[in-house]
């Protein structure tokens, strides 16, 4: 396999987590400017639904497995963090594990991340090396066709 850089698995992960999208049902768009949005997953009248409904998405896609929080995101209340993970394994397929910001710093507090100079100086932390502890803390957000209308629309 070619070696990928940032921008290519960037572009896989985005083209993979709106696959998904797709296949739950959602319409996706994305912006013309990054300003803290990857994409905005959105549903408009269906039978479900009788209001347009959209859901601002921040992309966080790794070759391999990364966790990550960043304080500027706190600004987007309803922003959900889309970790893509295993984009370019030949041993795991893609997961994709969707939280809110609030709980992307929730797992981060009882992983103790938040308590870093990292956190605390720089207002972000990365991990690149996820232990089984913090991927069973990711666990109850792992996403599948069936679980995004209950992450996004609160079903």
């Amino acid at each position: 396999m070619t070696k990928m850089n940032s921008q290519i698995v960037e572009l896989i992960g985005r083209n993979y987590l709106v696959g998904e999208l797709l296949k739950a049902g959602f319409e996706v768009a994305s912006p013309l400017r990054d300003r803290g949005v990857d994409l905005i997953a959105y549903m408009d009248i269906d039978e479900d639904i009788d209001q347009f409904v959209g859901i601002p998405i921040q992309l966080k896609a790794a070759s391999k497995r990364t966790f990550s929080i960043h304080r500027k995101y706190n600004k987007f209340p309803n922003l959900i963090m889309a970790y893509v993970w295993d984009l370019a394994s030949t041993e795991y397929q893609p997961t994709i594990y969707a939280l809110t910001q609030a709980e992307a710093v929730a797992v981060a507090d009882l992983m103790g991340y938040t308590k870093t100079d990292s956190w605390l100086v720089k207002g972000s932390y990365d991990q690149t090396q996820p232990s089984k502890r913090l991927i069973e803390y990711l666990q109850p957000f792992q996403m599948t066709v069936n679980t995004w209308r209950r992450k996004l629309l609160g079903e």
